[in-house]
């Protein structure tokens, strides 16, 4: 498995309003080729991501983008939100470990939307965004596994569990 779709939303703390989107494909370098599986799960077809930039390349855009929007700032809290673990703790570090790349710090904590949604709502969505979208009454968004798409998923459950009072915290432990 490769990461083809680096998708990051930045929401404000305090709104949960969406304030700056990155996105981008990835050129897959191990397994060039996409399967049959892996476009029908995501929607990415081949032309979307031949040509794109590498997972080096990309991690460096991610690096430019968040010193342009303040978040390698010391005085800015920030951390990032998943749907699972998978994705920050054995994902990315293990495709970063395999091409000899450093995984930035800002990467290594982070709140698991479900661990979250679990605490708020007494309940652990099994189908994660489906689960939480529909335990929470909120028409989902886009195509399931679509990186950006399940983004805008993520901010939407947050922005409602906000509203209704729930505090987030890390729940990742630290590196």
């Amino acid at each position: 498995q490769e990461i083809i779709e680096f998708p990051i939303l930045k929401l404000n703390g305090r709104t949960m309003e969406i304030e700056s989107t990155f996105h981008m494909y990835v050129q897959p370098v191990v397994h060039p080729q996409l399967t049959p599986f892996c476009t029908e799960l995501t929607g990415i077809i081949q032309g979307m991501v031949d040509g794109q930039p590498s997972l080096q390349q990309v991690l460096e855009r991610v690096d430019e983008w968040m010193a342009k929007e303040g978040l390698l700032d010391p005085s800015v809290k920030s951390i990032f939100v998943t749907c699972g673990d998978w994705d920050l703790k054995v994902m990315l570090p293990g495709q970063c470990q395999y091409l000899g790349l450093p995984v930035a710090d800002y990467f290594k904590q982070w709140i698991n939307l479900k661990k979250a949604y679990s605490f708020a709502m007494g309940s652990w969505p099994k189908n994660g965004l489906l689960d939480m979208n529909k335990g929470l009454n909120l028409q989902h968004i886009g195509r399931p596994h679509s990186g950006i798409d399940d983004c805008k998923n993520i901010a939407n459950i947050m922005k409602t569990l906000a509203h209704r009072g729930f505090i987030f915290k890390q729940t990742s432990k630290p590196f």
